[in-house]
């Protein structure tokens, strides 16, 4: 087994195309988005979700993040418009986070790093399976949404209490009757570019809609957020924090946003 890749210096970010070579590509995620050169597209349409609460299943800490796992198994968690050529099922969301409220995102907009960044990640099932849809151009739309330090967010609560089940890697618990859709800002404008996972292999196959407003949360609860591990049960604890990505080289591709 090839060393398993991380976020420290010796398995983290710049090491990561040793093994998984997608990752030194010409479509990689995330980027800094510089607002000047963003051009206004007036073909973009307004993006839609809706989120079977009903779809959540479970909550898992894998050591890297903590995931929300949603049941794919048909049409029940749908995103649409925006981008998108068509509907995109809902299959999980997770976040990434700093060390302290100064940085953890991974996208960062005219050089702010917000606190953190959740990612909604939908397939697209003109491809039949997830697994299908990670080898197309457009088999995947992220929803990402940044999380900057202000009042306490109610909704991102719900989610938070239940990472006490999950404090180490390799739990997993129920995770049930949760619409992601209640984290949503109420301003839906969006940048959008073509690009990758953000975590190896980095495959290609990503439609990203990034968020312009972030959600806001409180200090409190980004430090509950930073109180998980990276090790499991029986190992020295070691804290889950910094796991994002620096931003990739953009490389000619074009960034669009659906707003003036």
């Amino acid at each position: 087994m090839a060393k398993e890749w991380g976020y420290a210096s010796h398995n983290g970010p710049e090491h990561w195309h040793e093994h998984y070579p997608i990752a030194k590509g010409d479509n990689q995620s995330p980027i800094e988005l510089h607002t000047k050169d963003i051009k206004h597209d007036p073909s973009l349409q307004p993006w839609s979700a809706s989120y079977d609460p009903g779809s959540a299943k479970t909550i898992l800490n894998n050591g890297k993040t903590c995931r929300v796992v949603f049941d794919d198994t048909y049409n029940r968690s749908m995103l649409r418009g925006g981008p998108l050529s068509g509907p995109y099922r809902l299959r999980q969301f997770h976040l990434h986070w700093g060390s302290s409220d100064d940085h953890g995102s991974e996208h960062t907009v005219d050089g702010v790093k917000y606190a953190a960044e959740l990612h909604l990640v939908h397939w697209n099932p003109k491809y039949n399976t997830f697994g299908e849809a990670l080898k197309q151009r457009d088999g995947i739309a992220v929803v990402g949404i940044f999380l900057k330090i202000g009042r306490e967010k109610g909704e991102f609560q719900i989610f938070l209490d239940a990472l006490d089940k999950i404090k180490t890697k390799g739990k997993e618990a129920p995770f049930t009757h949760f619409d992601p859709s209640c984290l949503f800002p109420a301003c839906r404008d969006y940048w959008t570019y073509h690009g990758s996972f953000t975590t190896p292999p980095c495959e290609e196959c990503i439609v990203w809609l990034l968020l312009k407003e972030p959600m806001t949360v409180s200090s409190d609860q980004m430090a509950k957020l930073r109180s998980l591990f990276a090790s499991t049960e029986n190992e020295p604890p070691v804290p889950l924090v910094g796991n994002w990505r620096p931003p990739q080289p953009v490389k000619g591709r074009v960034v669009r946003a659906s707003f003036k």
